[in-house]
């Protein structure tokens, strides 16, 4: 009866970081007035939660 495996959860996740991306990319691009910054914004989008982790340890740091 299969393998046991229950992957369900793992799709569940990969969807919620995906809206978390375009999510990501909407705010950033409002955020932008200029084209390199219009150019970042897709590198921000993709990796958002790393800037969010920084922001966070340098309100605890301070």
């Amino acid at each position: 009866m299969g393998s046991g495996k229950n992957n369900s959860c793992a799709a569940g996740g990969g969807a919620i970081y995906g809206l978390g991306i375009f999510g990501a990319f909407v705010f950033f691009w409002q955020q932008a007035d200029s084209f390199w910054s219009y150019a970042f914004t897709f590198f921000q989008a993709l990796f958002w939660p790393a800037f969010m982790v920084y922001e966070v340890f340098a309100a605890l740091g301070s």
